[in-house]
C-alpha cells in the first residue's frame, strides 16, 4: 500500500501541487508521503511526524526523547525544514492552505489564478521610503521584508518556511494581479549570507515555481557564501 502511495507522489511531482496538512500524529510509513509533497503544514504542539516513536527509540537505543523533540511541528519548521508553515491551531492551518491554493495553478499546464488589481501609478510615502531603506554602512542590516511588501499588490506576502534558514526568504505574492514567487536574502539574519540550508530551501522553491509556470522576482543583497 505505501509503495503505491509513494509512487503516486513521485509521478504527481511537478504535475499537480501536493499539499500535506498534518493535524495529529503521523508515524511509520505514513510519514514518508508528506516529505515527498510540495508543501507540509503542521499545527504547533499537536502535529508530530516521525518514522518510529519515543517508545521504540527508548527500547532500541536507550535514549529518552519526547514527541516534540523527535518530530514535533516546531522541530520540522526550524530544524529539519520538512514543514512549510507552523500553524497556531487547526483553523490557522486551513486558512494558510486556502491562501496558498489561491496562488497556485491546478496543474503544470494551467495558469496561476489572476485577480483584479488597480494599477497604482502615483508614488506614495512608502515608495519614497525605499530610497532611504538601505543603510550607508554595509555593516548595518535592514529588513528585506519591507522591500518585498512594497513591491507586491496590497503588500501581501505569503512566506514559505519562515522559521527555517531565515537568512533567505521565499514565498508568493502578486504583481498587478499575477502570481509571482519571491526569492530574497534577508540581511537581518547572518547579514544575508548563504549557507547550505538556505541554498537548498531556495533551490527547491525555484524548482516548484518552474514546474508550475510561476515567474520569480529575485532580490539580492548578499555578501557571499557563509564560510565553513
Amino acid at each position: 500500500m505505501f509503495a503505491d502511495i509513494f509512487r503516486n507522489n513521485v509521478h504527481a511531482s511537478g504535475v499537480v501541487p501536493q499539499i500535506s496538512l498534518i493535524m495529529g500524529p503521523c508515524a511509520g510509513g505514513a510519514a514518508y508521503s508528506p516529505a515527498l509533497t510540495d508543501y507540509v503544514v503542521m499545527v504547533d504542539k499537536s502535529s508530530h511526524m516521525f518514522i518510529t516513536g519515543p517508545d521504540v527509540i527508548k527500547t532500541v537505543t536507550g535514549e529518552d526523547v519526547d514527541m516534540e523533540t523527535l518530530g514535533g511541528a516546531r522541530q520540522h519548521n526550524t530544524t529539519t525544514g520538512t514543514s512549510t508553515y507552523l500553524a497556531t491551531d487547526e483553523a490557522d492551518a486551513i486558512e494558510f492552505v486556502r491562501e496558498l491554493l489561491d496562488f497556485l495553478p491546478s496543474n503544470n499546464l494551467a495558469e496561476a489564478p489572476v485577480t483584479e488589481h488597480e494599477q497604482e501609478l502615483e508614488l506614495d510615502d512608502a515608495d519614497l521610503a525605499l530610497d532611504a531603506l538601505i543603510p550607508d554602512s554595509a555593516n548595518h542590516p535592514y529588513n528585506m521584508r519591507a522591500v518585498i511588501e512594497q513591491i507586491l499588490d496590497d503588500g501581501h506576502f505569503l512566506e514559505m518556511q519562515a522559521l527555517y534558514a531565515p537568512n533567505i526568504m521565499i514565498g508568493y505574492g502578486r504583481i498587478e494581479g499575477h502570481t509571482v514567487g519571491i526569492v530574497a536574502n534577508q540581511p537581518m539574519q547572518f547579514a544575508g549570507t548563504l549557507d547550505i540550508n538556505a541554498s537548498e530551501k531556495a533551490a527547491r522553491f525555484v524548482r516548484n515555481c518552474d514546474a508550475f509556470n510561476i515567474p520569480i522576482i529575485t532580490l539580492v543583497d548578499v555578501p557571499g557564501f557563509l564560510p565553513g
